[in-house]
């Protein structure tokens, strides 16, 4: 089944009314992380969109009203509408945000590019869940069902014992505007075995949320599920996670695949790379071995 714009629009849309005056709008826009917002009038319709380089044509204009300087009628898309088809709007048109509305013309969304990166991440993710499920199936010998829900953060237990600073900051950025991929976990009696996604929860802890959208392995046999120990679980016993406060978090080094990237952009520049003998550690951004870039360090995670 064609997945639908609304389940990927934004909810909580920053507008601006067409009576609000240009420095207003100016001001909200330095405070957020847009480039424009959706324009309505009376009875939250949308009349238009205004960019920031409209703004900008009119910065030495603050009293004028917005309604004054738009043009009325922009690009739009609906609840119902296919997800693929919003997407070849944004792109065609160079758009980096749709403003959804209903059939009276009424703003109940917006959905934007990374919106559509999210929906191509969270397709990959149950791609993962469902190898682990086979595994799982293959190693212990237990049947388990796949599930979307929400999970407490307090009662995750990590497997990943170390994330990265400047990846958290990115994470937080995500759970902000509704678009971060779910976490994969496995349920073993009251708690959650988290096995991708521990940058997500942190960020989301100290945001000061409670819980984050999870894809969920459930055995079909608990009660036989809960004796055994799986390798995951030793993972966690052998570096003492319990919870995500036992995970450490580091500020001095990059996420690996800040390192990577970093070597390629230098590489791009005519910069000579750092060379690394095969299946040897990754290189730090100073070109030095070791550090977060180390082989001790652990695998990537989102």
């Amino acid at each position: 089944m064609a997945e639908k714009v609304r389940e990927y629009m934004i909810l909580q849309v920053e507008h601006e009314s067409e009576t609000a005056t240009v420095g207003e709008a100016i001001d909200h826009l330095i405070k957020s992380r847009h480039h424009g917002f959706p324009v309505v009038g009376q009875g939250m319709k949308l009349v238009a969109f205004v960019s920031a380089k409209e703004l900008l044509r009119h910065a030495d204009r603050r009293g004028l009203h917005l309604r004054n300087i738009i043009r009325p009628g922009t690009y739009t898309a609906t609840p119902e509408m296919p997800l693929d088809d919003a997407a070849r709007v944004l792109f065609r048109y160079g758009l980096r945000d749709l403003p959804v509305v209903d059939e009276n013309g009424v703003l109940v969304g917006i959905i934007g590019n990374l919106d559509v990166v999210r929906s191509h991440f969270e397709r990959a993710t149950p791609v993962k869940a469902d190898t682990l499920r086979r595994l799982l199936n293959e190693r212990y010998g237990f049947t388990f069902s796949l599930h979307r829900g929400l999970v407490p953060l307090h009662d995750l237990r990590p497997t990943q014992w170390k994330v990265y600073e400047d990846e958290l900051e990115g994470r937080r950025y995500e759970l902000e505007r509704g678009f971060a991929e779910p976490v994969l976990a496995i349920q073993k009696g009251e708690s959650y075995i988290l096995v991708d996604g521990h940058h997500r929860a942190l960020a989301a802890r100290e945001m000061g949320l409670r819980q984050l959208q999870a894809f969920i392995l459930s055995c079909d046999s608990p009660q036989d599920f809960a004796k055994v120990e799986i390798g995951l679980e030793r993972i966690a016993k052998e570096h003492h996670l319990d919870s995500l406060d036992d995970i450490e978090v580091d500020r001095s080094g990059h996420h690996p695949l800040i390192e990577v990237t970093t070597q390629l952009i230098r590489r791009f520049e005519g910069e000579e790379a750092p060379r690394v003998s095969p299946g040897g550690p990754a290189p730090s951004a100073s070109g030095a071995s070791g550090g977060s870039g180390s082989s001790s360090a652990p695998p990537p995670s989102s």
